[in-house]
């Protein structure tokens, strides 16, 4: 993620797939790299896995975290907070097709598979 002048970093991250007995702390790492990385907001997408993210991110000093079920309440979510400067980053498996949160917050149409 490149620095942001005065913005936030943001960060929209979703479950990785088919990784097994490695996921849940494959999920737990990332949560922890957003905070290592001054990360400012993390929005985990997902279930169960994107919420093992979001606490990892927290504990990790990621100062606002947001759990939510899918790419619609992400785009939406992330569309009500977005100030001027800010950066998204949007990162997960391509199954989670967190292209449609781009997509959205730039006013593209939202494209499935």
């Amino acid at each position: 993620m490149t620095e942001a002048e005065g913005g936030r970093r943001i960060a929209v991250l979703g479950e990785m797939l088919e990784l097994g007995d490695e996921a849940l702390e494959a999920h737990r790492a990332v949560g922890r790299m957003a905070g290592e990385n001054g990360v400012d907001l993390v929005v985990a997408v997902g279930g169960d896995l994107a919420k093992q993210l979001a606490l990892a991110a927290g504990a990790s000093g990621v100062p606002d975290v947001a759990i939510v079920a899918d790419n619609a309440t992400a785009a939406a979510y992330v569309d009500s907070v977005l100030r001027p400067g800010d950066v998204v980053l949007t990162k997960a498996s391509r199954g989670g097709m967190l292209w449609q949160v781009a997509q959205a917050l730039t006013g593209q149409p939202v494209t499935g598979l």
